[in-house]
């Protein structure tokens, strides 16, 4: 089976099994994206701990870009790597208001001209804001697509460009969120569950 076979399978398989749903939680495009941010190198999970807090004390775009860095330090701290986060936040915050008008663009050149914002942040905003194919190649997709044979490299640009010749556009993103929660549920970086993974009878990686 060629590599766009086994693609096309494994979105089908997942859906049928996990929701194609954004684990973060955001209810303004800025929140996505700031929340996309501090995901780095942090959970999801901690990350929806702390954003309530956040978009509390900072609900606008102008909130942040006038905020004192250290108050938002403060709130972000459980999340890592605080001090460039908060900088991030706040400098992010004045570029939207002052070269956007205060919305998140639809481009991937204009995203990544953000401070703080590469990729896998940028993909994920094209998804799920604008409902554009995008290929968000964050851990969990670089690892279970290396194990299904449908990737050969940790590099996430590189698997970035690979998803997109074998996924439909269509399904992209949706698989790229599907991919998150059965990496959690079944396809864990340690451990692997392949005796109940319902991808395993074409994964090389189970036969082996």
């Amino acid at each position: 089976m060629d590599k766009k076979k086994r693609a096309k399978e494994a979105v089908l398989t997942l859906k049928e099994v996990y929701p194609a749903a954004c684990s973060l939680e955001a209810v303004q495009d800025f929140e996505l994206l700031f929340a996309a941010r501090l995901s780095a190198q942090c959970t999801d999970a901690r990350v929806n701990l702390v954003t309530p807090v956040l978009f509390q004390k900072f609900p606008t775009l102008s909130d942040f870009a006038g905020a004192d860095v250290g108050e938002i330090e403060e709130i972000i701290k459980p999340c890592g790597l605080y001090h460039t986060k908060a900088r991030d936040l706040k400098l992010c915050a004045a570029a939207l208001l002052e070269r956007f008008g205060g919305r998140v663009p639809g481009t991937m050149e204009e995203l990544l001209s953000l401070p703080g914002v590469g990729r896998k942040t940028a993909n994920l905003i094209l998804g799920d804001i604008f409902k554009k194919p995008a290929v968000v190649a964050d851990t969990h997709c670089i690892r279970i697509t290396n194990r299904l044979g449908l990737c050969d490299s940790k590099d996430p640009y590189k698997v970035e460009l690979q998803l997109k010749k074998i996924v439909e556009p269509e399904e992209q993103n949706d698989f790229c969120h599907r991919l998150v929660f059965f990496g959690r549920d079944i396809c864990k970086a340690k451990n692997p569950e392949c005796f109940r993974c319902p991808l395993s009878g074409g994964c090389p990686s189970a036969r082996k």
